[in-house]
């Protein structure tokens, strides 16, 4: 189903699942305002290439509309004004996908609370959780003005997942388990309100930083798999993207309201696919063959 004359929010849009999403909204027809921190101009502490800018290209690019706003989603003021900006020339806002995360540079590995250095902790914290709620402060009104806007909380693992499970460090872990939490939150308090919220969980995603460290493209991404096998697994930003496409153009997605989804257990709802025609299901994988110490082998799971 189309989604032109919808109007999204990608907060956290420059790379990874933040532009994969908002590139396929854009397929889809959708208006896409893509916002972060790294410009042309000027970069953020990732110190990377990829702006926003390029991202809106892409978006346009896709058959959309990609507006790009440089915020940095930790101050009020600028969050504000970006939907200020978003309400003044379009006048609503029907999906709103907080993906603000920042933190790769941050975490460490299986480190104690008190081994973990504490700034880096806590900005960790700052950027994962406090950013959510500022977007979602100030966009939830907008979103809520027309009937049927949804809002997708971007995190790592599944509610099923997480529960059971030490994710990474202490930092990392609280971070991933809140942002879950706010999707459930929100769930009650836009469902009464005609609004859908939902978390959502991108599998072993081959983004740009994750390709870099693993020295591959997209186009050789297999060689990976000479280091770490279990990456036969992994999707391009591509899938998670057309996961939010297809919530966002579901007339009965209400039904999802609250829960915690993942880009493959949608797939397989939705029949859509990654960019290769294949239909990885990473966090079935998981459980049954990464985590029990199973040979690599992704027979059934894409």
């Amino acid at each position: 189903m189309t989604l032109e004359g919808k109007v999204a929010l990608v907060a956290g849009a420059t790379r990874g699942a933040g532009r994969g999403i908002a590139v396929q909204l854009g397929a889809r027809g959708a208006t896409v305002y893509v916002s972060g921190r790294s410009t042309r101009g000027r970069r953020s502490e990732y110190d990377r290439p990829e702006t926003i800018e390029e991202t809106a290209e892409l978006v346009t690019a896709a058959g959309g509309r990609g507006i790009a706003v440089v915020a940095d989603h930790l101050v009020p003021g600028e969050v504000e004004a970006l939907v200020r900006r978003i309400n003044t020339e379009q006048g609503r806002l029907d999906v709103l996908v907080n993906d603000i995360w920042g933190g790769e540079l941050l975490f460490e590995w299986d480190s104690t609370v008190w081994e973990h250095d504490l700034d880096k902790g806590l900005r960790l914290l700052r950027l994962a959780v406090e950013t959510h709620a500022i977007t979602s402060h100030f966009a939830v009104p907008l979103l809520l003005r027309e009937p049927g806007g949804l809002v997708v909380e971007m995190t790592d693992g599944t509610t099923d997942y997480n529960a059971t499970r030490y994710r990474v460090s202490f930092f990392y872990d609280i971070a991933k388990s809140s942002v879950l939490r706010m999707a459930f939150a929100l769930g009650h308090e836009l469902g009464p309100r005609g609004a859908t919220a939902v978390a959502l969980t991108p599998g072993w995603l081959r983004s740009e930083m994750m390709l870099d460290a693993y020295g591959v493209t997209e186009e050789t991404w297999r060689d990976a798999l000479a280091k770490s096998p279990h990456f036969a697994i992994s999707e391009t930003p591509a899938y998670v993207g057309r996961a939010v496409a297809a919530l966002a153009a579901d007339p009965e997605v209400s039904r999802w309201n609250g829960q915690s989804l993942s880009s493959g257990r949608l797939a397989q709802v939705y029949g859509f696919t990654d960019l290769d025609g294949s239909r990885p299901d990473a966090w079935r994988y998981l459980v049954e063959v990464q985590d029990p110490g199973h040979e690599a082998n992704t027979t059934g799971y894409r």
